[in-house]
């Protein structure tokens, strides 16, 4: 809601303050006093388009600032803190606009610079101005079929609770259909892939290590005579083998020598002693390495066949780590390659991490496998589901359907009646149906209010069948019609009273005052009958010093209206027999608040 708006160099208005409150304000004034100016700054304070030439030419800017009171956890606040702006611990928000005399504009949100589109997303939330030249709220896309579905009430509106649960469910499960059908010749292409890839692994069964181990025992078999050669020379060195020696004895018979050479004088000298000990040490280690050597020589065998069959299981497991091991062009599943080792050593010192690495990918590729497998399954169940909901969602569209075609002949039938008595007797308003080609988040409805403002008229979308004064007046019937179903905090009308007198104007002024019961409800009227019905009346009064025209804006107390009212009805505020005409209408309105 709105609580005070300050003009200052706009047009006709220097500097102006709007002190307004909750219910129904009307705004009057003398021709030319800039009541008009109002309204195009609160269209400006709330994104309206910036017209330059509107800048009043004793200033270089037109400026308007508005504070309003919004809920701390409402839509708007949350969109204003967005936008790095600030709202008071009350709830206060001050919007600011300003307009250059070259065109620059600028807006101001709690305190802070924002986009003045943000003005316009606020304003959806915040005011419906209704004028000639401003954009109408309920002129906008799905705007009308918003407001005739609050309209229809809670019937409609659990039905459209269930009908969004499943068309977002339908939507969901369609598209993930329709992904898995476009993708099932990559899928296919996949699972062949994969298919062939575990087969290889089931073929090799490579285990972890055996990369290693293949390499120790190949390097032993190529070279079996040279290991055995030396070995047996060894042996017969150390233990008398005539082959191993040309001549001389072995060494375990010259150690032996050596020994019982020491072990008969070693009681005359103790370091002798020492030596002699360490010459037994050395015996016991020769007879000890010659014993291996007869069992390392018992142990080579030089087998050409084996030595093929470990080079042939070695290359393949080189073929299987480079398809398959980190960086193989197969080793991805579901863009998951196998993770490469962390080192950077030569090919035969990471092999056996490459083989774990082949592991690890089989089994990713197996639970990939399994799935890829089971999409047939899923494509089936979700083309079940989706063809389910589907029919769900055609099912509660027609529910919708049915209950807006409702509403929309109970629509009719009120806003007509409105506008009768609002000097339109001839006038009817129709909210037209139409089915969308295919249903969306709302529904299979498209809901345009058409006018059609005399007998035998065609019937027009609203801002196509009425003038401005007439379009306004449509715009206050169906609002009141709306009212309670979901109305703004603030209306504004301009013009509403346009082109009609009379009885028709205490009409008008009755419906204001209604719809004021629910919403703050500013207008702009030369009506005394209209503005009789107001609880607050501001009034724009102008002033001249010959060369310059500037306007101000005061609040009435009642003794004001009454002679406001009597310059509105005789053109004299002075006149006693305006005077008692005027207070002839607060009575009549008072009366009228009192009623309701």
């Amino acid at each position: 809601m709105l609580e005070e708006v300050r003009i200052s160099g706009l047009g006709v208005i220097d500097d102006a303050l709007l002190e307004l409150s909750p219910g129904f304000t009307a705004l009057t004034g003398e021709t030319g006093a800039g009541k008009t100016m109002v309204v195009t700054g609160l269209g400006l304070l709330f994104g309206g388009r910036a017209d330059p030439a509107r800048v009043r030419r004793t200033t270089d800017r037109a400026t308007v600032e508005g504070r309003l009171k919004v809920e701390k956890d409402s839509k708007v606040a949350g969109q204003v803190e967005e936008a790095g702006g600030d709202v008071d611990e009350d709830g206060s928000l001050v919007l600011t606009r300003t307009v250059s005399a070259e065109g620059r504009s600028r807006a101001f949100a709690g305190g802070r610079s924002v986009p003045v589109s943000l003005l316009t997303y606020l304003a959806d939330d915040l005011v419906a101005v209704h004028g000639q030249t401003d954009q109408q709220q309920l002129l906008k896309p799905g705007r009308q079929r918003d407001a005739l579905d609050k309209y229809a009430g809670s019937g409609l509106s659990t039905v459209l609770a269930d009908y969004q649960r499943a068309y977002t469910r339908h939507r969901a499960a369609r598209e993930e259909l329709q992904t898995l059908t476009d993708d099932a010749q990559a899928r296919q292409a996949e699972a062949e892939a994969l298919k062939l890839g575990l087969d290889e692994l089931e073929k090799l069964s490579p285990v972890a290590g055996e990369a290693g181990e293949l390499r120790v025992e190949e390097e032993r078999l190529a070279n079996a005579d040279a290991l055995q050669g030396a070995a047996a020379l060894a042996h017969g060195a150390l233990q008398g083998d005539p082959a191993a020696v040309d001549e001389g004895a072995d060494a375990l018979t010259l150690l032996g020598q050596a020994r019982q050479a020491l072990d008969g004088v070693r009681q005359h000298d103790a370091e002798l002693s020492g030596v002699a000990d360490r010459m037994s040490e050395a015996a016991y280690l020769v007879s000890d390495v010659a014993a291996e050597l007869a069992t390392y020589l018992q142990s080579i065998d030089a087998d050409p066949a084996r030595l093929a069959a470990v080079q042939e299981r070695r290359a393949s497991l080189v073929r299987l780590v480079r398809a398959y091991g980190p960086g193989g062009i197969s080793s991805r599943v579901n863009g998951y390659p196998a993770e490469e080792p962390d080192n950077s050593n030569t090919l035969e010192e990471q092999e056996p991490d490459e083989i774990e690495a082949v592991l690890d990918w089989g089994r990713r590729a197996a639970l990939r496998s399994a799935e890829l497998e089971g999409d047939d399954d899923k494509i089936a169940s979700l083309a079940e589901e989706e063809s389910a909901l589907a029919a769900e969602v055609a099912e509660l569209a027609g529910k919708l359907s049915e209950l807006r075609q409702a509403a929309a002949d109970r629509f009719a039938d009120d806003v007509t009646a409105e506008l009768t008595a609002l000097a339109m007797p001839h006038a009817r308003v129709t909210a037209l149906i139409t089915e969308l080609p295919e249903p969306g988040p709302h529904g299979k409805d498209d809901v345009e209010l058409r006018l059609a403002a005399n007998p035998g008229a065609p019937a027009l979308p609203l801002n196509k069948g009425a003038s401005g004064g007439e379009l306004s007046r449509v715009m206050l019937a169906i609002e009141v019609v709306f009212a309670g179903a979901d109305p703004v905090p603030t209306f504004v009308f301009d013009e509403v009273d346009a082109g009609v007198g009379g009885k028709a104007a205490v009409e008008i002024g009755r419906r204001l005052a209604k719809l004021a019961r629910l919403a703050q409800v500013i207008v702009v009227t030369h009506l005394p009958q209209v503005a009789a019905f107001a609880d607050n009346h501001l009034m724009i009064a102008k002033a001249s010093d010959g060369s310059i025209t500037s306007s101000g804006v005061m609040r009435l107390n009642r003794d004001g209206r009454v002679r406001e009212l009597s310059r509105m009805l005789a053109g004299m505020e002075d006149s006693e027999y305006g005077q008692a005409h005027a207070a002839e209408l607060l009575a009549l309105a008072s009366d009228d608040a009192a009623k309701a």
